[in-house]
């Protein structure tokens, strides 16, 4: 998956840009690629969760977005590599509130669970 290497997240660090995704193809032909990002910053209590879902459903991924104990956001995301790189600019922006110091890909296990529509994790 080729992902835009232009720069830092959001006035913070450079956002690491390689997925190590799982690959595959649809009925249609389409490439799918699955991936898994762990977003550092000032990203709980600031409406992320809401706005990556919102994001992602806009670009017809599937797959879900939760908290973590660490005050990190992850995300875990299938679809056009198109549509992954649409939101990953969306999330190294944030919503209005937010601050992205870094985007971290994590592996992606084999087996993972993509809910369509895309949704938030809780707990």
């Amino acid at each position: 998956m080729s992902v835009d290497r232009s720069g830092p997240a959001s006035g913070g660090e450079a956002a690491s840009a390689s997925s190590g995704p799982r690959s595959g193809t649809t009925a249609a032909g389409a490439q799918v690629t699955a991936v898994r990002w762990e977003v550092v910053g000032r990203v709980q209590g600031v409406g992320f969760r809401w706005f990556v879902r919102e994001q992602a459903r806009r670009w017809g991924l599937s797959g879900w977005v939760r908290n973590q104990p660490d005050g990190s956001v992850e995300i875990s995301a299938r679809g056009r590599e198109d549509a992954l790189n649409g939101l990953l600019a969306s999330v190294r922006r944030g919503p209005p509130g937010s601050i992205v110091e870094d985007v971290r890909i994590r592996p992606d296990p084999d087996g993972a669970d993509f809910p369509e529509p895309f949704s938030i994790l809780r707990g």
